[in-house]
């Protein structure tokens, strides 16, 4: 079992695919986020996005929010580094 995962800025789509985890830092605290998570949305802080797909992959965000529905995690941000995330 998978995760899909979309991580979006304004102005495109930064990257898309499947993942075991994702990491991400909201105004409440960090989170977790595995295949099987109870459907959320949280507002993101500013920070470092991870996502576990083969290996880590990161982006630093300047906030937005993260919804889990059904092992889709949607990540939305005003701005994306993405410099982290490779190819």
């Amino acid at each position: 079992m998978a995760l899909q995962v979309e991580l979006v800025s304004a102005s495109r789509k930064v990257w898309e695919g499947e993942a075991s985890q994702v990491s991400a830092r909201s105004i409440e605290g960090d989170l977790g986020v595995l295949p099987g998570h109870q459907p959320m949305l949280c507002v993101l802080a500013e920070g470092e996005i991870r996502i576990n797909a083969g290996g880590w992959k990161s982006a630093t965000v300047d906030g937005g929010f993260l919804s889990v529905d059904h092992d889709r995690v949607t990540i939305v941000a005003e701005s994306v580094d993405a410099s982290g995330m490779g190819s």
